[in-house]
């Protein structure tokens, strides 16, 4: 399997040389023209396969679907690094501790009723990690690869990343304490919870390294690709990522998506000639652009919904053609902090889609987003073609969030978070009784306190584990947005 980057350049060093394989790719995170990297093409799974595939534990299907994307780990490496991350110890720290084999338990609100023509409404358990976060599920398995590819060739790499609440904390659990790694992770100053401030700021482990940043999110992100394209300060400083411009954190996020097929479909024994559809909370386009692969390579999904808070330039695009992101002035802060962002990195890989793999067009397009300009697709008959793709698009506000957490609670006896509650109240909206919705969980209500008081009136519940982690000491370096004091300090720390 050989990547190429959406604008272009498929090589990780040079134009002149085969396109890169994975392991290249894992470590280089932004491709040198400043595109994403993606597969020359995508995998095609058949309707017998998906039947062999349906009874497989989940580190047995992860293998089946990650080695159609990596052929240049050896399988019984890359069979062994999965079987280490996906396992009950692991992810065992959610609600459903009793189901914890299973991983990513799916958790009926409403059961299908065929009889009567209704498909179903369930949530997709994704928080049982470390971090209590869906992030986990990818990035636990990026810590391993990391460190395996890593020392196979004897290198070490710096990890630069941008977090909106939740990458953060999954990244630098995955990394805390792994030879040859270092991770310098930016967050908005005072946008995020307590719970995920403390999640970050209070690990004091040699290799980590906490850089708040007096803005938004997008600014932090902006930094973060700015230093990427410094290629010269990216080779001297082994610079990597880790956000979900890394395409191995999509590739491992597709895994559950044939899981949770599975599932709604009747587990072991059901039918895989019915359509599922998907409500994804989104922010930076990258867990909903996994679903949009897993439909690429043949998985009978037959809506992706994507649910956006007050920060809706994703529902905007999806609905007039028009993908205008916001600067930071314009980037509301809101109950479901970690979708405060209004400049989707990985929009960019379903846009390249769209055009029909056209890179050039990529690059025209890009260009006036790179500038802070729009991309205005509603004439061109590429958005004629949007609804090939399955998409639709809703967005809640904060008092559509409060309203759904007492609602959820209520009539099913769940607690769940913020924007979890902005999937629900958007894939809601879009059911279609001929089958069954299920709607992504992004974290456990334990790290959004305020909002579910507010809510419930009461405090959702935490693992023993956490319970006072906002008292422990924090360390956490302040700055202004600035390209260049975020390279002072990775030179100060590295020289």
């Amino acid at each position: 399997m050989r990547y190429l980057s959406t604008r272009g350049q498929s090589n990780s060093d040079t134009k002149n040389s085969a396109a890169p394989r994975f392991t290249e790719i894992l470590l280089a995170g932004l491709a040198p023209d400043g595109g994403l990297y993606l597969p020359e093409s995508y995998p095609q799974v058949g309707k017998a396969e998906l039947e062999e595939w349906r009874g497989l534990s989940y580190a047995d299907l992860a293998y089946a679907v990650l080695s159609r994307f990596i052929d240049d780990i050896p399988a019984a490496d890359l069979q062994a690094l999965i079987a280490r991350t996906y396992t009950a110890q692991v992810y065992g720290n959610g609600r459903n501790r009793e189901q914890a084999a299973e991983i990513t338990p799916l958790r009926w609100l409403e059961k299908p009723d065929e009889a009567r023509g209704e498909g179903g409404l369930a949530i997709l358990e994704l928080s049982n990690g470390p971090t209590l976060a869906f992030k986990d599920m990818a990035m636990q398995l990026l810590g391993n690869l990391f460190e395996y590819v890593l020392a196979k060739r004897g290198e070490e790499i710096n990890i630069l990343g941008a977090t909106s609440g939740d990458t953060g904390s999954s990244a630098e659990y995955a990394m805390r304490g792994k030879e040859r790694l270092r991770v310098f992770m930016l967050s908005p100053h005072q946008r995020m919870s307590a719970f995920q401030r403390a999640q970050m700021y209070s690990l004091h482990d040699e290799n980590i390294h906490n850089i708040a940043v007096r803005g938004s999110f997008d600014d932090a992100q902006d930094i973060v690709k700015a230093v990427s394209s410094d290629h010269a300060f990216k080779a001297r400083y082994r610079i990597g990522a880790v956000n979900s411009i890394n395409w191995a954190r999509i590739a491992a996020q597709i895994v559950y998506y044939f899981k949770a097929y599975f599932a709604a479909t009747g587990g072991v024994g059901g039918s895989s000639d019915r359509e599922v559809a998907f409500a994804v909370p989104s922010g930076n386009f990258g867990n909903i652009c996994a679903g949009h692969i897993a439909r690429m390579m043949g998985l009978p999904i037959g809506r992706l919904v994507l649910a956006t808070n007050e920060n809706d330039v994703l529902k905007e695009f999806f609905q007039s053609g028009v993908y205008r992101p916001r600067v930071s002035a314009e980037t509301h802060a809101t109950s479901s902090p970690s979708m405060d962002i209004s400049k989707a990195s990985n929009f960019e890989r379903f846009a390249f889609d769209l055009v029909g793999r056209n890179a050039s067009v990529i690059r025209n397009l890009w260009s006036a987003v790179d500038a802070g300009g729009s991309v205005d697709l509603s004439k061109t008959s590429f958005f004629a073609k949007l609804s090939d793709f399955g998409f639709a698009a809703g967005r809640s506000t904060h008092a559509d969030r409060l309203a759904t957490i007492r609602q959820t609670f209520e009539k099913y006896g769940l607690v769940i978070d913020p924007h979890t509650a902005d999937g629900l109240k958007v894939g809601s909206e879009l059911r279609s009784p001929d089958m069954p919705m299920v709607v992504l969980e992004t974290a456990l209500p334990a790290k959004f306190e305020e909002t579910i008081g507010e809510a419930l009136g009461r405090r959702p519940e935490r693992p023993a584990a956490l319970q006072g982690i906002e008292d422990l000491p924090q360390r956490v370096e302040v700055i202004d947005v600035s390209v260049d004091a975020v390279k002072a300090i990775i030179q100060r720390l590295l020289d």
